[in-house]
């Protein structure tokens, strides 16, 4: 009897649990295959609700204060630290983790958890993030509760650029554009 498929099974789905992924790719019921979805095809932002997502007229709009330029300067330096589940530091990095080191380089204390960061700051429409301001996602089906954060390292109409801890991927920079993030998003808070 093959272990293989079983195991090679489990493996994805804990890859995919977590604070986050990064994976594109959707699984078609009826055929049991995969369609990867590149950013290019879909901007759900521009396509799917454009009218209650217009995003600031401004490119690139301006952060609150050149604090939150720092803060997202020095959670540039992470990219590329691979994920760890609890890490803050350069060996590994998850996506609190990530967020609450940022801020804490600057004496800004936030909570280590996800969820608990999301009881931060102020809720803003999506329309008016600025740099960084905090997104928060679901993307654990089974609670339905919040399970990952990313900053905002752009804003451009149809368009953020948020900087994140996935678990496939470690830290990298990933747009409210793709499929997964857009329909996982939950709201942005700001805190500075």
């Amino acid at each position: 009897m093959k272990k293989t498929p079983i195991i090679f099974s489990a493996i994805a789905c804990l890859a995919l649990m977590g604070c986050g992924s990064s994976k594109h790719a959707i699984t078609d019921k009826t055929t049991s295959s995969k369609v990867i979805i590149h950013t290019n095809d879909v901007n759900p932002i521009k396509t799917a609700h454009a009218s209650s997502y217009p995003l600031n007229d401004e490119p690139n709009a301006k952060p609150s204060n050149n604090l939150a330029l720092n803060i997202v300067d020095y959670a540039k330096q992470f990219e590329g630290v691979r994920y760890k589940y609890g890490g803050t530091t350069k060996k590994g990095m998850d996506c609190s983790g990530l967020v609450y080191t940022s801020f804490k380089a600057y004496d800004i204390d936030l909570p280590r958890i996800s969820r608990n960061m999301a009881k931060e700051g102020e809720p803003i429409p999506l329309e008016q993030v600025k740099v960084g301001d905090l997104l928060f996602f679901k993307t654990n089906g089974k609670h339905n509760a919040i399970s990952h954060v990313g900053m905002v390292v752009t804003a451009l109409p149809g368009n953020v650029e948020f900087i994140h801890a996935s678990t496939s991927l470690g830290v990298i920079i990933s747009s409210l554009a793709e499929r997964y993030w857009y329909f996982s998003f939950v709201e942005a808070r700001r805190i500075l």
